[in-house]
């Protein structure tokens, strides 16, 4: 049976743990081998097991595959394995796939180096907390028997300072039916994490989980935990309730704990033996081994194992009566592991079954029901249409997936030979936060996007200095010393993304068309190495107040030509104005705005055409006859750059499809912005908008193409949003 390619590779990087916790799968049920395992993986097992991911993903044209490193506790490794285990990684898919590297840890270990570490080699680590004090040191403790509740809370609120946060996955919790939902779920959401996973605890039908008070006690404790969720507004994501949802209209679920998908996931353990998931080890000695080995073995070998041929079977694995029952394509059985029973092995429902059905039929009938805004797989276009604070942290995944997509655009450049061998030596000897930092200005998005459909029609690459350029502006970014010879052609100005832009020419004059230019930073300032001709002019930027933002004039074209007027002084009134209204009239739109937007392009008069407008990162402004209309437009201008990065991540339809929903998700700023107001004057121009972002519904339901799934999902959110705020008047 062919299954489906791996996408997830568990990387057991340190086999050894910090904590002596009682539910541990690794250490306190059947399977013990982790005791004849090496502590550490080998640097020969880490290129193996790196060169097998890169292997798989070519072979199958994957574009992206996450990678968890695990353990024991990851952290023993210490920062110099993890940083060369994560560098060798990313060598080994460049140009193959987007590698998405995770961390599951205890957080015991983190400190200021670690997170910077996790910061720079982009690796998002997800912490154990199970919730307050009394429930977290119930079973998470040292081997002397003290608790590590202060300890782990100490690194979640590291990893939740600024500078960290882009490293902060989430966290997760085991579930104890002993301890109240209540206080668990309030001692998780007050440390603000993107997303919490619940997980059962691992059981089996021979080691049933403790029930205390009946045979549905953690449908219960769930339930107490989803009521309190929405009562909050949802203000980060919980992985098995929206899966439910999701499931339950229809999507592919996205935790293996549900649902009827093909396994997607293997473990590589610190020998480099190819296993199966972990939770196996709860079944028996030796359940999760397939007798393959990294160093001898490729991962398509692994797939045809009786193990994973068995979880690929779909419905027809399952036992009757899960395929007799009303809610199999949203349960899928449950977790596999939690179906063994002795004698019967896997063909049996989960242990869990009474408390799968209880909690998805809850959440069916819930006052709460599953809505196109509230679902993933594609759970961030719901976060972006529904608004509040879900957006936040949607649009930081959207600033991710973003960066993912510069680079591999970047890659791709590579692979077909554009640019220099110096220019790519230097980007590569760069990169980390420096360059990260340059690639998300939208400039380097509108040129990656131009030189990719250039050389894919063979034609000349537009701007053939912009490579050069990107490695100056990382050195800058990075305060390193750096020379590059560029290519300027016919250009009188070189624009560094995120930094500024160098004149070549102040006093007039012209270049030849293949006179090359030496061009030099140091971190502070950037010159012109072969000659005086040059001025350097540092970025403008403005800050106000939580956001800020680096000022354009009219274009993001890498190069322009005159000397910029201030644009600080010019908008810094009305800015400060506009963005004070924002902040309290909508705080949860203005975080959201200042986390995606880096960049305001400043025009003289509205875009031309809707789909002229800049890519995700920046923010086209007119001039405004006040402040309030200021407001309007910001709201407006973030709706086209969220939907700018849609587009590039998902096929939303065809031309007019596409159009329409830009048209209808623009006018539901201003719809939501007046309803916010007082009065029944505010109330009619909400539905005046709203009208509008329904007229435009109307037209890409009209349109002769047929629909695609997103552009489906994105109309239904926008409907929902709309619908609500009329209704709501």
């Amino acid at each position: 049976m062919a299954a489906r390619p791996f996408r997830q590779f568990v990387v057991k990087v340190h086999s050894r743990c910090d904590l002596a916790c009682d539910h541990c799968y690794v250490y306190r049920h059947a399977d013990q081998s982790w005791r004849r395992r090496p502590r550490v993986m080998a640097p020969r097992i880490v290129r193996a097991t790196a060169e097998r991911i890169a292997e798989h993903a070519r072979s199958h044209r994957l574009n992206r595959v996450t990678v968890v490193l695990h353990g024991g506790e990851p952290l023993l490794a210490g920062p110099e394995r993890l940083a060369a285990l994560a560098r060798e990684l990313r060598r080994s898919l460049d140009g193959i796939a987007v590698l998405d590297l995770r961390m599951q840890t205890n957080g015991l270990l983190l400190d200021d180096e670690f997170c910077a570490l996790l910061v720079r080699e982009r690796i998002h680590a997800g912490v154990s907390l199970d919730g307050d004090r009394d429930s977290h040191d119930r079973h998470r403790v040292r081997a002397d028997g003290s608790g590590s509740y202060d300890d782990t809370v100490r690194a979640v609120r590291l990893l939740g300072q600024p500078a960290h946060r882009p490293a902060f996955a989430g966290l997760l919790c085991t579930v104890d039916v002993s301890n109240d939902p209540d206080a668990v779920y309030g001692a998780l959401a007050e440390v603000r994490p993107p997303r919490v996973d619940f997980l059962l605890p691992h059981a089996t039908w021979d080691h049933p989980p403790d029930r205390p008070h009946g045979t549905t006690d953690y449908a219960d404790w769930l339930i107490t935990a989803y009521e309190r969720w929405n009562a909050d507004d949802r203000p980060f994501s919980i992985r098995v309730f929206e899966s439910v949802e999701a499931a339950a209209m229809g999507e592919p679920g996205f935790t293996e704990a549900l649902g009827l998908g093909s396994p997607d996931l293997l473990v590589i353990e610190t020998d480099g033996a190819i296993e199966q998931a972990d939770w196996l080890k709860t079944v028996a000695e030796g359940a999760p081994e397939t007798g393959y080995h990294v160093l001898v073995n490729s991962f398509d070998e692994a797939a045809r194992h009786p193990g994973f041929q068995a979880r690929a079977l779909g419905l027809d694995g399952l036992s009757a009566q899960c395929r007799a029952c009303p809610v199999v394509s949203i349960c899928g059985g449950g977790l596999y592991g939690h179906r063994y029973r002795s004698g019967s092995g896997f063909v049996n429902p989960s242990v869990y079954c009474a408390d799968l059905l209880k909690l998805i039929q809850h959440i069916q009938s819930s006052a709460h029901p599953a809505q196109p805004h509230a679902v993933p797989l594609h759970a961030d276009i719901g976060a972006l249409t529904v608004g509040g604070a879900p957006e936040h942290a949607a649009v930081l995944r959207l600033s991710e997936a973003q960066l993912d997509l510069r680079r591999s655009m970047l890659a791709y450049l590579h692979r077909a030979g554009v640019g220099s061998q110096d220019s790519w030596q230097a980007l590569l000897e760069l990169d980390g936060p420096a360059l990260d930092l340059v690639l998300a200005d939208p400039a380097v998005h509108a040129w990656a996007v131009r030189a990719c459909s250039a050389d894919a029609r063979e034609q000349t690459v537009p701007d053939p200095e912009f490579l050069e350029v990107l490695a100056l502006a990382a050195a800058f970014r990075a305060g390193q010393r750096l020379e590059l010879t560029l290519p300027v052609g016919t250009h009188d100005i070189l624009r560094l993304p995120s930094v500024g832009r160098l004149r070549l020419l102040p006093n007039g004059g012209s270049l030849r068309s293949r006179e090359g230019v030496r061009v030099g930073t140091d971190g502070v300032r950037v010159w012109r190495a072969d000659g005086d001709g040059a001025v350097w002019e540092p970025v403008q930027r403005l800050s106000l107040g939580g956001f800020e933002a680096s000022l354009e004039s009219n274009t993001l074209r890498p190069t322009g030509a005159g000397a910029l007027p201030d644009l600080a002084a010019a908008w810094r009134r009305p800015l400060e104005a506009a963005w004070g209204l924002l902040s309290r009239r909508h705080p949860h739109q203005a975080a959201a705005l200042a986390a995606g937007v880096n960049t305001l392009v400043l025009l003289d008069s509205e875009p031309a055409q809707d789909a002229s407008r800049p890519p995700f990162g920046a923010l086209a402004l007119a001039p405004p006859d006040t402040a309030q209309d200021l407001v309007l437009t910001l709201l407006q201008e973030w709706q086209y750059a969220k939907f700018a990065a849609l587009r590039d991540l998902h096929d939303l339809g065809g031309t007019g499809q596409e159009a329409a929903l830009r048209q209808a998700y623009a006018h539901l700023a201003p719809a939501r912005a007046w309803h916010a107001r007082p009065g029944p004057a505010a109330l009619d121009r909400a539905a005046h908008w709203g009208e509008r972002a329904l007229a435009a519904l109307d037209t890409f339901a009209a349109e002769s193409d047929a629909p695609t799934p997103v552009g489906l999902r994105l109309a239904a959110g926008i409907r929902a949003a709309v619908g609500s705020l009329i209704d709501g008047s």
